[in-house]
């Protein structure tokens, strides 16, 4: 029905209470229900990002959230089959530590499974409980079950018309499958590989950092100065601001071309305090300008020492253990007396303590220069982490990624200029990080709960642990966990024994597992018939600033697996700024929860506000706007009930769209409907493009004039004042295009738009079709009567403002100057002009400008 409401449109509608009653509602009736019998062609599918259940959301979680789900609406709206599916991502050190604090309890991988096991009751400072790592799983699961209640129900509350019976979790079973299945597959294809390697360590966390998860900060620091003995008399000085890492030195490096050490390079020189002979060598890393222009390589100070230590073929000196202190036994490079007893007052400190100690030693034996010069200085952190990170030496899994191989990193870089970017600037983010990549991608985690590697290692008959030649597990084994699972052909009882097995202790990186989130979604391990129709899939929405992680490590396993992208577009959304102007997020204690701003505001009015932003960009959180969102939402519930009033009051009955499309016979409200079809059609390019926010931005201009001006200029003829076929025209046309704006916001504000749906039609505004192609197209011509009608009424409303009168105050003569295609659009307007301002004449003056002048009546 396009013209009359069949059903009960309410005296005084509210916002009150629709939210609740509309949820419940949508989940009856299954109105987002994804039907898995359309085929590919037919589905959108959307990789939506599993957020992290460890904590709470913020309004920067809500903002992205909702951008992606004006589009899948419009998507559905459209014709689309819309796969929506939400994951949690309740996996990870952030979870782990959780569990730990709230049931008082320490993993013990060594530890057998009790299926028994529950933790203390009341848990004491002292009371920490160990167990299994299977129980220890358990209690995550547990927990993060009502994490992940509370976040559905806050979703389902924001208005997300995801399908809540497509769920998944990254520790789940299926997730678990997924992961263990595609790492198999990489490990037999030679795409993963274990190696002994240096290392980025958290000693906090106890576990090695990818180089995604790190990050610099500014901290303050010191210069130190002091010379290596070349054994000629003089001395090579250097400046360094980890002096710790002395008896870690394997050279000393400059710059080829430096001509101050040229001579030198092939030379040796001798480590203060512990008499190292060590070589000068060259590099083109070498700063000539940084410092003495010599520095000092240790194993490993930094990543740089790293670089020069596997391109200079360097020998590795360790000294710092994975606990963060200096090695408890003096190394075997350090030989004389004087070392090794230089290298005791050091054994077993801290780094920081380790630091303070040499540089008394460096300055009791005269080998310091000066005083330690103050500094601040970029140091690499993990991202969740407190405590500058360390390179250790340790075995780890890796897989490859580009980073040291030119041909995987063109390849892949190719990929990402396949990708549709939405905005196409954030592919820079993609690109920068692909050209930056200097190691392999590290996979392995040495903690709990996580996906574990599905594998073992034989145990010789002497009690070594052969770690080059894994046992793997069959695909139709899992998901399983080696530190309660057996391997093929061997008994538990031969668990940690000669000629038995070890089970790999380690899980896989959070994005090990999320970098698979197509493929979980989709079902590939599970499901072959529902991954046909969903993947690749159509989008991935996500923040910027795991473009570098989820984004590209989703890639290098979709092309390792598929051969190809997983998705074709990607939308990336910007962040929110607190007012301050600086990011929001949990790190810095400035975020927002959604719970009291869903309260005061409403959903559609945060909703506003999110898809108000345009893609990519970074947006205040501004609580202005959410006001002027609410206002729109209300003023949609009351110019509805205004319009379906008029039409209700109306003679005229239009049973069918097309029947009031064929009724609307006045020039004002053709006028009006080609204003709306060119909207459909820029909000449906708009759509396309993915810019939601012009489309709104569009609509919502739209409708304000549709209210102040179009719905004024008829209202008196729609009441019949100009007899009943003009009467007839006007609700036909007011019919056809509250239906339409409803559809339009219907992606934006889905509860005001349902609610007032379903004061007149049938069924759900959202499984309603897109109304793109449904209005005729009018000439610029037939546009231009409400235009120029709009501007003559809203200058006497000025008038009257001016004069401090109502606006039903009478006019006695209006007067309208303007060039003649002007006044010819405004001659078929002129009754409703009459009617609408309660004008007694209305006179057109042909001129070269345009002016309109306003005669009051005299009151009597």
């Amino acid at each position: 029905m396009a013209g009359h409401p069949t059903k009960e449109v309410p005296q005084k509608p509210t916002l009150d209470g629709i939210e609740p009653r509309w949820i419940e509602r949508w989940e009856r009736d299954g109105t987002y229900r994804f039907d898995r019998s359309k085929s590919r062609a037919q589905v959108y599918s959307i990789d939506t990002p599993p957020p992290t259940v460890s904590g709470s959301l913020h309004m920067g979680s809500v903002f992205g959230y909702v951008q992606t789900d004006a589009l899948a609406r419009y998507h559905r709206m459209r014709g689309d089959e819309v796969f929506y599916p939400m994951g949690w991502d309740d996996n990870g050190l952030p979870t782990e530590r959780r569990v730990e604090n709230y049931f008082a309890v320490r993993c013990d991988p060594s530890l057998p499974y009790d299926p028994n096991f529950r933790p203390p009751n009341h848990p004491g400072p002292r009371q920490i409980v160990a167990c299994s790592r299977p129980n220890f799983v358990e209690l995550c699961l547990e927990l993060t079950a009502e994490d992940e209640k509370a976040f559905e129900d806050l979703w389902r509350r924001v208005g997300l018309s995801v399908d809540w019976t497509q769920t998944y979790a990254t520790i789940g079973e299926k997730a678990r499958r997924t992961s263990q299945k595609a790492f198999l597959r990489n490990l037999a294809r030679g795409e993963a590989y274990q190696a002994e390697a240096p290392s980025l360590w958290d000693v906090s966390f106890q576990t090695a950092v990818a180089q995604a998860e790190m990050e610099d900060r500014e901290i303050p620091g010191a210069l130190h100065r002091y010379g290596f003995s070349t054994g000629t008399g003089d001395k090579v000085m250097i400046e360094t601001t980890r002096p710790e890492l002395l008896a870690a030195c394997v050279a000393l490096v400059a710059h080829p071309d430096d001509e101050r050490y040229a001579p030198r390079f092939g030379r040796t020189v001798t480590t203060p305090l512990f008499g190292v002979e060590v070589p000068i060598v060259a590099h083109e890393l070498a700063q000539p300008d940084k410092g003495t222009g010599i520095a000092m390589i240790c194993t490993f100070g930094d990543t740089t020492d790293v670089t020069w230590w596997r391109e200079l073929q360097l020998p590795t000196r360790v000294i710092v253990e994975r606990n963060g202190r200096l090695k408890a036994d003096s190394p075997e490079w350090i030989t004389s007396g004087e070392g090794r007893a230089a290298y005791a007052e050091l054994a077993g400190k801290t780094v920081k303590q380790a630091q303070a100690r040499v540089v008394e030693l460096l300055s009791e034996a005269g080998e310091l220069e000066g005083d330690p010069r103050p500094i601040t200085h970029p140091v690499k952190f993990y991202e969740k982490g407190d405590r500058p990170l360390e390179i250790v030496s340790s075995r780890q899994w890796y897989i490859r990624n580009g980073g040291r191989d030119p041909e995987l990193r063109k390849t892949l870089a190719g990929l990402g200029k396949a990708l549709q970017w939405h905005p196409p600037w954030m592919h820079q983010r993609y690109e920068s990080w692909v050209e930056g990549l200097n190691g392999d991608w590290l996979i392995s985690r040495q903690r709990y709960f996580g996906v574990p590697f599905p594998l073992w290692y034989p145990v010789g008959p002497d009690g070594t642990i052969d770690y080059r030649s894994p046992i793997a597990a069959s695909e139709d084994a899992l998901p399983l966990d080696p530190s309660s699972d057996a391997p093929p052909g061997y008994g538990e009882d031969q668990r940690g024994r000669p000629g038995g097995f070890v089970g790999d202790p380690d899980v896989m990186d959070t994005w090990a597992t999320s970098s698979l989130t197509p493929q979980i979604a989709c079902s590939w391990s599970d499901d072959p018939d529902l991954f046909e129709r969903t993947f690749p899939m159509d989008l991935r929405p996500q923040g910027p600033e795991i473009v570098r992680t989820w984004l590209f490590d989703s890639v290098v396993r979709s092309y390792f697996e598929h051969g190809g992208l997983p998705w074709a577009h990607t939308s990336i959304n910007g962040w929110i700024l607190d007012p301050e102007r600086k990011k929001m997020s949990k790190s810095k204690g400035n975020v927002v929860t959604p719970v009291e701003m869903l309260e005061d505001h409403g959903s559609d009015a945060i909703r506003y506000w999110a898809c108000s932003a345009r893609p990519g960009t970074d947006t205040a959180l501004d609580v202005n706007q959410f006001r002027v969102g609410r206002r729109l939402a209300i003023k949609i519930l009351n110019a509805s009930r205004f319009v379906l009033g008029l039409a209700s009051d109306s003679p005229a009955s239009a049973p069918s769209r097309q029947q009031a499309l064929d009724q609307v016979a006045e020039p004002v409200d053709q006028a009006m409907l080609g204003r709306l079809a060119a909207l459909v059609d820029d909000a449906t390019s708009s759509f396309e493009r993915y810019d939601y926010a012009r489309a709104l931005e569009r609509t919502e201009a739209f409708f304000w004039a549709f209210c102040d001006d179009y719905v004024e200029l008829v209202k008196g003829r729609a009441y019949g004042a100009h007899g009943a076929r003009a009467a007839e025209s006007a609700n036909a046309a007011l019919g056809v295009a509250l239906s339409v704006q409803l559809r339009l916001f219907a992606p934006f504000l889905p509860f005001v738009s349902e609610e007032v749906w379903s004061w007149w039609q049938d069924g759900s505004v959202h499984r309603a079709g897109w109304p793109s192609g449904e209005l005729p197209g009018g000439a610029p011509g037939d546009t231009a009567v409400l235009d120029e009608a709009a501007w003559v009424l809203g200058e006497v409303r000025r008038a009257k403002t001016d004069a401090k009168l109502s606006m039903r105050a009478p006019v006695a003569r209006v007067v309208v100057r303007a060039p003649a295609p002007r006044l010819a659009a405004i001659a078929p307007a002129e009754a409703d002009l009459k009617e609408a301002g309660s004008i007694a004449e209305v006179v057109l003056e042909e001129s070269g400008e345009a002016s309109v002048s306003v005669e009051l009546a005299v009151a009597g």
